[in-house]
């Protein structure tokens, strides 16, 4: 008898990672495409694009249409409140792709990408920001995670917002002076931050940009720049208290609990700001071991189906190793 096959899908905001496997951990085939967020693309959008990514990796793969997929495991960056899963979960079973299928917040892939143990804490800090904690029980805590409408704060994006703020209030004098705005003026090419502003504005400089911003504004605040500094300590301090609240609502402020730190921003270990999430967990979450995620969030997505399937330890390590393997050629 054959072994199971499953297609497993990380999709985020920038980039949507899917691996077809089967159930003794051999990965078969891998693709990449663009965001899968419904929040970015609409539901319809985003089943085309699942679509069109699914029937790439099975002819990678050369898996004939004959053959069925087992199982589907689809985490989503935008499947934040139940409603968007239950919606997001029927139009995957109406598209069909699997005999059985889960879908859910990217969160969970990250989180079991990053640790085997039962009870443990995700945050996430790319693009976004967002937290998801788990217990050996079963219990969850989690956030709704739809920006600053409730109540988030930080993230790539709005760290690069806060640079250009603050850089523009330093130079006209509504805020104190800081490097970030000769930094910024000189990324761009231009006099001044205002000319920058404007040019965004207008569309000269193309919105998406601005990201650029965010490394700019670690490196001034390596440098010693106190304004860039306190962007960045801020930013620490709402990753330690995502997680000492997910802590808090799961009883596990006083208990061994694996922190997975993920998304671009977190896994770039910036001295200032990782140093800051290590010392602020230390005094929130004592017994809080910090992991900086060191694989594709995709491998969690691997990872939750074989445990699905009932796969062996060997499996997932299996698959564990052939992900990391193909990401480092």
């Amino acid at each position: 008898m054959s072994a199971p096959i499953l297609v497993a899908i990380d999709g985020g905001n920038s980039k949507t990672d899917v691996v077809l496997a089967d159930g003794d951990g051999a990965v078969l085939a891998a693709v990449r495409g663009t965001t899968s967020s419904p929040h970015n693309i609409g539901v319809p959008g985003t089943i085309a694009l699942l679509g069109d990514l699914i029937h790439r990796v099975r002819k990678e793969a050369g898996l004939g249409p004959e053959v069925p997929l087992d199982r589907a495991e689809i985490y989503l960056a935008g499947a934040d409140l139940p409603i968007e899963v239950a919606t997001l979960t029927a139009a995957v079973g109406e598209a069909g792709w699997a005999l059985d299928h889960r879908v859910d917040n990217d969160l969970f892939a990250l989180l079991r990408a990053g640790t085997d143990n039962p009870d443990a804490i995700a945050v996430v800090c790319g693009a976004g920001i967002n937290c998801l904690g788990r217990t050996e029980a079963g219990a969850y805590a989690r956030f709704p995670a739809l920006g600053v409408v409730t109540g988030d704060w930080g993230g790539g994006h709005h760290l690069a917002q806060l640079a250009l703020w603050h850089a523009v209030r330093g130079e006209d004098g509504r805020g104190p002076g800081t490097a970030l705005t000769a930094a910024i003026a000189a990324h761009y090419g231009l006099p001044t931050v205002e000319d920058v502003g404007i040019a965004l504005h207008f569309g000269d400089i193309p919105g998406d940009r601005l990201a650029e911003l965010t490394p700019i504004l670690f490196e001034v605040a390596a440098a010693g720049d106190g304004v860039a500094a306190c962007v960045v300590q801020r930013q620490a301090d709402e990753i330690v208290s995502l997680a000492s609240v997910a802590a808090g609502r799961l009883r596990l402020r006083n208990r061994p609990v694996d922190v997975v730190l993920g998304g671009g921003v977190l896994r770039a270990r910036h001295p200032l700001l990782h140093d800051a999430v290590v010392a602020g967990l230390a005094q929130e979450v004592p017994r809080a071991r910090p992991v900086v995620l060191d694989a594709p969030p995709v491998t969690g997505a691997v990872l939750l189906g074989l445990d699905a399937l009932g796969a062996p330890p060997q499996a997932k390590a299996a698959a564990r190793h052939s992900i990391l393997n193909s990401r480092s050629r």
